[in-house]
C-alpha cells in the first residue's frame, strides 16, 4: 500500500497524468470538506475513489468537473485549470451525474441526440442505445424512465462525445446484474481505448473489478492510494470468516490460536480470523465452536479483500 504522498504511482510512458491534484481545500461555511487533499489519476487508467458518506469524494470529483472552485490548492483536468480553462476542457471530458443534468420532459433519444450534436466526432447514437439497452425506451421521457434506465441514459451522455477523460458518480447504483455487467465491460473498452476514467462508487467489488488504482479518502484527504491488488496485500493474504450467532467471546478463541492469531467480528455474526491460515489453524477454529456450541453458517478461507482495507482505514461507523 502506498500514500498519496509516496510518489511512487506508475506513471504512463509520454502521457501526463489525467488528473493532478495538489493541497486541495474546499469549504463549506466552516465545515472543511477537502482538506489539503492529494491525489493523482494517470492517462487511460481506471482510478476509483471510495470514501464513506462525507469524506470529501463527490467535493473532490465536483471540483475537478468545474463544478466547484477550489478554496485552496492546485486542480488540474487534462493539464488545464477546471475553472479558468473550462471551455476549453468541456469538450474533452464526459461527466455522470448520479441526478440532473437532464431535462425531466425529454425523450430519452432526444437528449442522447442533443448531447451528441455538441460534440465533433461522437459515437453512433443508435449503437450506444442497444449497447446499454436504451433502444426500446428512445421515446420515453425522462421522467417516465425507471432509475436504471436513467442511469444507462446518464451514462451514455457521459460517453457519447468520445471523451479523453470521464467522470463516473455510482455509474451502477440501481442496476440490475445485467445492466451492472454492460457497464462494467463498457468502462473496460473505455480503457481499452485510451480514456482515463474517474469513479466513485460504494460497490467494493466495483473497484476491484474495474480500478487501476484506487483511492480512499476519508476526512477530506487521501488516506491510501494503490492497485486493489497493493492495498490488499497490507493485510493478510488470506483469512479465514465464518458466521454464527453474534457477540461470540473471541479471547477464548484468540487463547486457542497461535500467537500471530487475530480475530475480530467485523458485522454482527460475521467473523474474521487472520494470521498463518493453514488447515491446524482451520481445525483449531473448527473445534473451538464445537466446544461453544458454536455451529458455523458458513465457514471458508478467503483473501484479504479491499472491503476489509476499507474498514480497517475507515472504521466501521456508519456516518
Amino acid at each position: 500500500m502506498r500514500s498519496a504522498s509516496s510518489g511512487d504511482t506508475p506513471r504512463a510512458p509520454g502521457r501526463p497524468p489525467a488528473v493532478e491534484i495538489t493541497g486541495l481545500v474546499k469549504r463549506y461555511g466552516s465545515k472543511t470538506a477537502v482538506d489539503g487533499l492529494d491525489l493523482r489519476v494517470e492517462a487511460g487508467s481506471v482510478t476509483a475513489v471510495l470514501g464513506p458518506n462525507g469524506a470529501g469524494k463527490t467535493t473532490t470529483v465536483e471540483v475537478c468537473e468545474g463544478y466547484r472552485r477550489p478554496d485552496a490548492g492546485t486542480v488540474r483536468v487534462l493539464g488545464l485549470d477546471p475553472v479558468a480553462d473550462a471551455a476549453a476542457l468541456r469538450p474533452r471530458i464526459g461527466v455522470m451525474l448520479q441526478s440532473g443534468g437532464v431535462y425531466a420532459g425529454a425523450r430519452a433519444e432526444e437528449m442522447l441526440r442533443h448531447t451528441a450534436s455538441l460534440h465533433a466526432h461522437p459515437v453512433d447514437v443508435d449503437l450506444l442505445m442497444d449497447r446499454l439497452g436504451l433502444g426500446s425506451c428512445g421515446r420515453t421521457s425522462y421522467r417516465r424512465l425507471s432509475g436504471g434506465q436513467q442511469q444507462r441514459l446518464a451514462l451514455a451522455m457521459a460517453v457519447v462525445g468520445r471523451p479523453e477523460l470521464v467522470f463516473l458518480d455510482e455509474p451502477t447504483a440501481g442496476l440490475d446484474p445485467q445492466a451492472r455487467h454492460a457497464t462494467w465491460d463498457l468502462v473496460r473498452e473505455l480503457r481499452a481505448d485510451g480514456v482515463s476514467t474517474v469513479l466513485t462508487t460504494h460497490f467494493m467489488d466495483e473497484a476491484e473489478q474495474l480500478a487501476d488504482d484506487v483511492a480512499i479518502i476519508d476526512g477530506g484527504r487521501v488516506i491510501a492510494q494503490g492497485s486493489p491488488e497493493e492495498l490488499c496485500a497490507g493485510g493478510a493474504e488470506n483469512t479465514l470468516r465464518f458466521t454464527g450467532r453474534p457477540g461470540l467471546d473471541l479471547a477464548t478463541l484468540l487463547k486457542a490460536l497461535p500467537a500471530d492469531s487475530a480475530a475480530a467480528e467485523l458485522t454482527p455474526g460475521t467473523y474474521r480470523v487472520s494470521g498463518k491460515v493453514d488447515p491446524q489453524l482451520l481445525a483449531t477454529v473448527a473445534s473451538w465452536c464445537a466446544q461453544h456450541g458454536v455451529m458455523p453458517n458458513a465457514i471458508a478461507v478467503e483473501r484479504h479483500t479491499l472491503e476489509d482495507v476499507f474498514l480497517e482505514l475507515t472504521g466501521k461507523e456508519l456516518r
